[in-house]
């Protein structure tokens, strides 16, 4: 037992929620964001502009998101070249055959080739055949009998939540938008999350009302102690930038996650906003507006799977765009502002509770 727990230390293997549960997930999140999503705004452009060359280059990207988060996992996972390298095979067969959920099915071969990869990199003189085969061996082959089941569930799953948020919206509403908005301030990846379980329509809709409210629910309440550095970072960035001081003093995060609670529902009760983008615009909030670009480019040109769920071309009138305003940057910053005031008022947060290192 010894030398198997030197091996695993040797090699880097490390069984951690930590490891495949954060930086995995987070890395994979990155990996869609430079692919899947990227690819989805630049052939939106084209097709409003009728440019022919963004439509091509954004489908080319569109097509690489299997291999982009198979490699973005083993970068997270510490895998030697080899190993990287072979993942994009495994990365475009996990998606293939994961069909709608795609990116979990990634997730879970991808963690485990990488991880073989890593424990055969570098042990025989022959490691130019061995590594990249053991890799692609292992992920293809799992790709072929677990991928199919597991995408099912993921997608079985993901429909269950737009059903039960389009019988529940004001309940759900709630649900949805806080947990996902949680999930976004937390260092895992709500992104990731919405892709994987294929968070669009309503549900999506309640998804980016609660990652707006976080992010622009901190960026106004902290502008006292960072400025407009802070309002930029925060708002177009990450909220996550606030963990540190969330863990000092939880109750900082009171205003963002209580306007989320009512930011939900009034979008999938009042303005029946649905965003049927790429999912994983779902749960990015205002990072780089992909939040409201995902409802604006699901209003044009729905994604693969929204048109799976019954989603169409939508002909945006001015109170879909007021919605969409209202929901993802003004009521965020009003409600934020007012509860964290009752916060401050109560003495539950003081001066520098949300300055940011």
């Amino acid at each position: 037992m010894d030398n198997f727990k030197a091996f695993l230390k040797r090699k880097d293997i490390v069984f951690s929620g930590k490891r495949y549960g954060i930086d995995a997930l987070g890395a994979m999140a990155q990996g869609l964001f430079c692919s899947l999503l990227i690819g989805t705004i630049i052939r939106t452009l084209g097709q409003q502009l009728s440019v022919q060359m963004l439509v091509d280059i954004g489908t080319y990207a569109m097509a690489v998101s299997g291999p982009a988060m198979a490699v973005a996992i083993g970068y997270a996972l510490k895998a030697p070249p080899m190993v990287l390298f072979s993942l994009a095979a495994v990365g475009w067969a996990a998606n293939a055959e994961g069909g709608a959920g795609g990116p979990l099915a990634v997730l879970i071969i991808a963690i485990v080739a990488a991880e073989f990869g890593k424990a055969v990199s570098k042990e025989t003189k022959v490691d130019i055949l061995v590594t990249p085969a053991v890799t692609i061996l292992i992920g293809v082959a799992l790709a072929k009998l677990i991928a199919p089941p597991i995408g099912s569930a993921a997608d079985a799953f993901g429909i269950l939540i737009d059903n039960a948020t389009k019988l529940q919206p004001f309940w759900m509403g709630i649900v949805v938008s806080v947990l996902v908005g949680v999930a976004l301030t937390l260092p895992i990846s709500s992104a990731a999350i919405c892709s994987v379980l294929g968070l669009t329509g309503l549900a999506g809709g309640a998804a980016v009302a609660g990652c707006c409210a976080q992010m622009i629910g901190f960026a106004v309440i902290s502008f006292r102690e960072n400025r407009w550095g802070g309002l930029v970072s925060q708002g177009l960035g990450t909220s996550m930038l606030q963990m540190p001081n969330i863990v000092k003093n939880p109750r900082v995060w009171i205003a963002p996650t209580l306007a989320s609670a009512i930011t939900g529902p009034i979008a999938t009760c009042l303005f029946r906003l649905e965003m049927n983008g790429a999912p994983i615009n779902s749960g990015m909030g205002t990072c780089g507006l992909c939040g409201p670009i995902g409802v604006w480019t699901g209003w044009l040109a729905p994604s693969e799977k929204a048109i799976a769920r019954g989603a169409t071309v939508t002909n945006a009138t001015g109170f879909d765009w007021l919605g969409l305003i209202l929901i993802a940057i003004v009521l965020p910053a009003i409600l934020s502002l007012l509860i964290h005031a009752l916060v401050r008022k109560a003495g539950w947060v003081k001066d520098g509770d949300l300055k940011l290192d």
